[in-house]
């Protein structure tokens, strides 16, 4: 019989509760809940799942709790990413996580230095899979020019003024929202203001505005550094959404005070599981002595999985982070060091068994499309 492979999930919130529904019902894992709220503990125990007690972000707690296993994945929110590498570098465990945090990031990639265990950060939507995708159609370019990332997590039916509902993180959301955005623009690495730089596009009908937002490009301006002339990564959301954001975020000087912000979000946004991920990635360059463009893209839904309703972001997020870590524990993924998303296959992370969430282990070369750009124009 093959051994499983001891995983601890350090948090179960929305992303959290999704993996579990995905590792639990495998059989290949045995997994170990680590929870700072005594009754979320309690509520995995009863459904017969190990769950432990443990305030996160104490290293010297959680990292007797990590010992003798395999991998952790931190599903906690940023600013407790840290403590979990740092206790994982300490327990000799492989380090997984779902931050879109790029200062978070910085820190586990210096833990990763000399490390004889895997640290394998930004294993999500955006940062995780969209680099995976955007990378495998860079591939066969002699010259690349521009590549173009746009990601959204959408309300099917979206009914108030924002057209949005919160479907994952608020610190994650409002972090894109602040923070700088790294982007190359005419070979130069830069970082450029959030919310900014608006567009809108019309796909399958629909029309869409996409913005700039923080961290979802994870580590490709290094990758491709040298290799393309623009590189950037924008949200996608409906037409609007990013207006009142601003407001919010600059005229009221929110983003200075984002406890308020938070607060505000979560007492006006209702959450919903009826949404959509649109993943839209556009390469421009040369093959062959001719310019050429293609274009990859990826609508899920919401899914029943195992009994459980997850909505598209917390499949699509949590399927990227067990993909990651099933792909390593195939020995498809470097055993040590600092691990970029983008050194994943494609091909292998779509045929892998969450990585199908994606698209049902189709051919990527099914959704990739040799044709004009959607039509774009600056807001």
């Amino acid at each position: 019989m093959a051994r499983k492979t001891k995983v601890v999930l350090a948090g179960a919130g929305k992303i959290g509760e999704a993996i579990v529904a995905l590792l639990a019902p495998t059989g290949d894992f045995e997994l170990t809940i680590v929870e700072q709220d005594a009754a979320k503990a309690e509520a995995f125990r009863k459904q017969g799942l190990a769950a432990v007690e443990c305030a996160v972000g104490e290293e010297r707690a959680l990292e007797p709790v990590l010992a003798g296993h395999d991998a952790v994945i931190s599903a906690c929110p940023y600013y407790l990413t840290p403590h979990v590498a740092r206790a994982a570098k300490k327990a000799g465990v492989h380090y997984f996580d779902l931050t879109e945090d790029v200062a978070s990031t910085r820190v586990v990639r210096q833990l990763a230095e000399g490390a004889d265990v895997a640290f394998v950060p930004q294993c999500g939507l955006a940062p995780g899979f969209i680099s995976i995708a955007a990378h495998h159609a860079t591939l066969g370019f002699d010259r690349l020019r521009d590549v173009r990332m746009r990601v959204g997590a959408l309300p099917i039916f979206p009914s108030n003024a924002l057209k949005y509902n919160l479907t994952w993180s608020t610190d994650g959301l409002i972090n894109e929202y602040c923070n700088p955005c790294e982007a190359i623009v005419d070979g130069v690495l830069r970082e450029l203001p959030a919310l900014e730089n608006a567009e809108e596009f019309s796909l399958d009908g629909v029309t869409y505005e996409a913005f700039n937002t923080s961290g979802g490009l994870g580590t490709l301006c290094e990758t491709l550094a040298g290799r393309v002339e623009n590189l950037d990564y924008k949200t996608v959301r409906y037409p609007g959404h990013r207006d009142i954001v601003k407001i919010l975020i600059r005229d009221l000087r929110l983003g200075v005070n984002r406890g308020v912000l938070k607060d505000v979000f979560e007492a006006s946004i209702p959450m919903t599981t009826q949404d959509v991920v649109l993943v839209f990635v556009t390469v421009t360059g040369w093959k062959h002595g001719r310019l050429t463009q293609e274009t990859f893209v990826r609508k899920v839904y919401a899914s029943q999985v195992n009994g459980r309703l997850l909505s598209a972001i917390q499949l699509t997020t949590a399927a990227g982070a067990c993909a990651m870590l099933d792909l390593h524990r195939e020995g498809r993924l470097p055993a040590k060091g600092f691990v970029r998303q983008e050194q994943a296959s494609l091909d292998e992370f779509l045929a892998n068994r969450f990585g199908r969430h994606y698209g049902g282990g189709q051919s990527p070369q099914t959704e990739i499309r040799h044709e004009p750009a959607p039509a774009r124009r600056a807001a």
